[in-house]
């Protein structure tokens, strides 16, 4: 508990827009009589949001949302604020993941905030009963809002849920700079092997891959983009990218990193192609993108490292680092994103909480925007942070972006 407890102090001296939104709301109680339930990566980033929610009067029930990204010092330290029930445990089975979701749902919340959408996925399946007191949730990551708009588009989701993933604030710095920064740093301090003159493939061009592309290339690294999207596929090559199918790139590549949210990324028609000491990693949200499955049913021995494990196939060596599951968070040494950077996202969770406590009963179910105000907040505030002034239009301006009757 002692070393969470540092942790959590370390965190927050680096989270001033969040600490301003927990003054704000220790005198507000925005969140008086407010249940929440959470399923969220349990790190100290995590734990100072936690505490911002009780802070505001919350009665906060949590759990992880990946089986190797709790911290458990940080989880015992959670225990022990008032207002906070945590159950998350790291390297659970997936019965001890979803007894945990279980936990969370027994205190009956009545708004949820979702890394991935298990949470929700659990009440819209196997706890139905507890649908009528859900107000609204609020997700946080890329997969979890691809399964919600399916959901939605299903008619299947009941109740109204913030997409904080997909609002500027998010995307522009969470998913740039926190995924391609920390899925770096995990990968190096996990393998302490050099990224320079290596070739890297990045699997995804969007936010994230983005992100993951340009940092490995500010350390070095000779970055092969993969992608589905031409789009992508064409912003990657006039971003200076080399761009090509994974079935090319699977021979060539050293170091792999998945971003793209989706299944079967990396098969066994590509293991079969790769080099010898090959390294892949994932960064994506569930462990779904490398078939680490094939690969432990087809090598002839395995060689198990603290987050890394070796598939030997004759004279090759597959390298897998932390099963397969999110690098940043799921090795080791891995500790998220940036603290500054989660500092921006989880003051998104916040006030998107407290927008669906005063306004989650007035919407129907679906899936939302973060309101723009809220988005421009979080970057006023962390501005004042930093001591940074900005221009204001004039009232000639604003008059001129407004008319239609202008023309040369």
């Amino acid at each position: 508990m002692k070393t969470g407890q540092q942790k959590m102090d370390w965190a927050r001296q680096y989270m001033p827009v969040l600490g301003s939104i927990r003054k704000e709301f220790e005198e507000t109680k925005p969140l008086a009589g407010v249940t929440i339930g959470m399923a969220l990566h349990v790190e100290a980033k995590t734990a100072v949001l936690v505490e911002t929610l009780a802070a505001g009067g919350a009665e906060v029930y949590i759990t992880g949302c990946n089986p190797l990204s709790t911290q458990d010092d940080v989880a015992a330290a959670l225990g022990e604020v008032p207002g906070v029930h945590c159950y998350a445990k790291r390297a659970c089975s997936n019965e001890e993941y979803y007894a945990a979701i279980n936990k969370v749902l027994d205190a009956h919340p009545v708004i949820t905030i979702d890394d991935g959408m298990d949470l929700i996925f659990e009440l819209h399946t196997r706890r139905q009963e507890l649908l009528k007191n859900v107000i609204g949730g609020c997700e946080e990551t890329t997969t979890g809002i691809h399964r919600l708009r399916s959901m939605a588009a299903e008619g299947a989701l009941k109740f109204p849920v913030v997409a904080v993933n997909d609002t500027p604030m998010k995307r522009h710095f969470d998913n740039v700079h926190g995924t391609g920064e920390s899925s770096l740093s995990a990968i190096m301090a996990t393998t302490n092997c050099l990224l320079a003159g290596k070739f890297l493939v990045v699997a995804g061009y969007g936010f994230c891959g983005g992100g993951v592309a340009r940092k490995a290339r500010g350390l070095g690294a000779r970055v092969i983009v993969t992608e589905v999207d031409p789009r992508r596929a064409l912003e990657a090559h006039m971003d200076g990218f080399t761009v090509m199918p994974m079935d090319e790139a699977a021979k060539i590549g050293e170091i792999f990193i998945t971003t793209t949210g989706n299944t079967s990324i990396l098969t066994e028609r590509h293991f079969g192609s790769m080099r010898d000491g090959v390294i892949l990693s994932n960064a994506g949200h569930f462990n779904v993108e490398i078939d680490v499955k094939w690969l432990e049913e087809h090598a002839d021995r395995i060689e198990r490292r603290d987050g890394i494990d070796t598939y030997v196939f004759g004279e090759k060596k597959i390298h897998v680092l932390a099963e397969g599951r999110l690098v940043n968070l799921a090795t080791p040494k891995g500790m998220g994103h940036p603290i500054e950077v989660m500092d921006l996202s989880f003051a998104l969770q916040a006030l998107s909480a407290r927008y669906m406590a005063e306004h989650g009963k007035d919407l129907s179910p679906g899936v939302y925007d973060v309101p723009n105000v809220i988005d421009e907040e979080v970057a006023e505030r962390k501005l004042a942070s930093l001591g940074i002034a900005i221009d204001v239009l004039t009232d000639e301006q604003k008059h001129y972006m407004s008319a239609w009757n202008i023309g040369t």
